[in-house]
């Protein structure tokens, strides 16, 4: 999970070229594991991520005697992933609801930081968001209001990514862009 900052129309790099590396941040003290490190916001916020939370979750639901719709035995556990997921929770299923309520908690948590360090006008998320919009904003938007500052998160919006998966090329595309125009 990277974040393309515009400051000033200019994508800013930091120093090395390594700002809006934001996958790294540390969400919690353990989670998901994401760019090797347990609870980063990666972690949380990944299709990987669900995949892993879900997982957990069925794992613990099964021993209790609940069946998810998205891994009903232990021997589906290696095929869950984010989309069996969001498929269940579309459907109405309690634990995989849980695991998406919960990424959504984390992202809310996650942009909240971004908020408060930048005080940006617009936050534009893709990949994940892009797919499961509809199980993630309203928990992340409850977040954001409890814990970014009131001033900061009122004037920003949070947008879907309207290039969808092809995002992380477009950004790809941008960064060599970028390069090329520094080396002419």
């Amino acid at each position: 999970m990277g974040a393309g900052l515009i400051l000033d129309g200019r994508l800013y790099g930091g120093t090395n070229g390594n700002a809006g590396e934001v996958g790294h941040l540390r969400m919690a003290a353990d989670g998901p594991v994401g760019y090797g490190k347990k609870g980063s916001f990666e972690g949380f916020c990944s299709g990987g991520g669900v995949k892993q939370l879900g997982q957990m979750r069925a794992i613990q639901a099964l021993k209790e005697g609940r069946h998810p719709l998205y891994c009903k035995t232990e021997t589906e556990l290696p095929t869950v992933t984010a989309k069996s997921i969001a498929d269940a929770a579309d459907a109405g299923d309690v634990d995989a609801t849980e695991v998406y309520r919960y990424c959504g908690e984390q992202l809310g948590r996650g942009l909240s930081i971004l908020i408060d360090l930048f005080n940006p006008e617009t936050i534009v998320i893709g990949s994940i968001f892009t797919r499961s919009e509809n199980l993630l904003r309203a928990e992340a938007e409850r977040i954001i209001r409890e814990e970014a500052l009131p001033m900061s998160a009122a004037v920003c919006s949070i947008r879907t990514a309207q290039l969808g998966n092809a995002i992380g090329d477009y950004a790809a595309i941008a960064v060599a862009e970028e390069a090329r125009e520094k080396n002419n």
